[in-house]
């Protein structure tokens, strides 16, 4: 059994790693560090386990009784702690921050996007997992730049649930402004445009055009869906030949002949993908479970890359379509 510890364990991802592990045949979950919850039972915060565990949050980190640690902690916090303390050496980390995602002298963490550098990550050590926005809206146009073929700019559209934006309560976030009612922000501007732009580049190196991306509010919780757009002279049965191909061995990816839906994705570690051609137009589809393939699901799909296992060992979950 992969022995595994959680530091920041109040937020929604971690409420997602905590389910996701509980139920993982090959894991078993050791601690949950929460300073400001020490002593409280995991589900007076994530009510959703009722039944599931018994266990208690505690302020202690038992290094030694661990395979591997996953950090759930605020943006920044993840290096800060590292700076600090000192962890054992053969403990594998993955970082689910956006601490150490960008490539800088010095950084030992691989990116965890396992449809990018899936052999990368079996033989690492230290894992950031990548963001949820820049998952779902990466696995739309990874095969595009492995064939080149991103030479235009790119527009892209993406609306995401509310438990984007983390467990604390904010005026955009608040049920009475959130219900019925959507918003863009940080448009042109949003943090993962820089590691998209590194994937693109790692595939397609002369790739320097612009992304065009206009982040949405959503009026639900769960879930990222992306439209985007770009020119490309090939046919639709080129295009879908090619995302075939590219994503034939990747479980958790699926390219639809039909439309796809949030619905189809919500609570799995999958990414729908559907292709459309309108004229020079190249429309591409794809979605997520925010929580899942853009975070907790993502993460535990790397912990099993690592430790040499199945994939899909504890993932297999069914979409809430109803």
């Amino acid at each position: 059994m992969i022995k595994a510890g959680i530091i920041g364990g109040a937020g929604y991802t971690a409420g997602e790693l905590i389910r996701i592990l509980l139920n993982h045949p090959k894991v078993e979950l050791v601690f949950v560090n929460s300073s400001s919850n020490a002593g409280n039972k995991l589900t007076d915060v994530h009510s959703g386990l009722l039944g599931d565990t018994d266990m208690d949050f505690t302020d202690q980190l038992p290094y030694d009784k661990i395979d591997v640690l996953f950090f759930c902690t605020a943006h920044g916090d993840t290096k800060k702690f590292l700076e600090a303390n000192e962890v054992p050496a053969h403990l594998k980390i993955v970082d689910l921050s956006t601490d150490y995602r960008h490539k800088k002298e010095g950084n030992k963490f691989v990116y965890g996007l396992p449809e990018l550098n899936k052999e990368e990550i079996k033989k690492a050590s230290y894992i950031a997992n990548p963001g949820c926005f820049a998952t779902a809206i990466q696995l739309g146009l990874l095969p595009l730049a492995k064939a080149g073929l991103l030479n235009d700019e790119i527009h892209v559209n993406a609306i995401t649930g509310s438990t984007g934006a983390g467990v604390k309560p904010s005026a955009t976030s608040h049920f009475s402004w959130r219900e019925n009612n959507i918003s863009v922000y940080k448009a042109f501007e949003h943090q993962h445009l820089q590691e998209i732009t590194e994937s693109l580049v790692q595939l397609q190196n002369d790739f320097s055009q612009d992304i065009n991306f206009i982040p949405v509010r959503g009026n639900f919780t769960r879930g990222i869906f992306v439209s985007t757009y770009l020119n490309n002279s090939g046919t639709l049965e080129d295009a879908e030949k090619l995302y075939r191909e590219f994503y034939k061995d990747s479980p958790f990816v699926i390219v639809s002949d039909k439309n796809i839906d949030l619905k189809q994705v919500v609570n799995t570690n999958k990414c729908a993908i559907h292709l459309e051609k309108h004229g020079n137009k190249l429309l591409i589809l794809s979605c997520i479970d925010n929580l899942v393939k853009g975070a907790s699901g993502q993460a535990v799909h790397n912990m099993n890359l690592i430790f040499g296992l199945d994939e899909t060992e504890g993932l297999k979950l069914k979409a809430s379509a109803f």
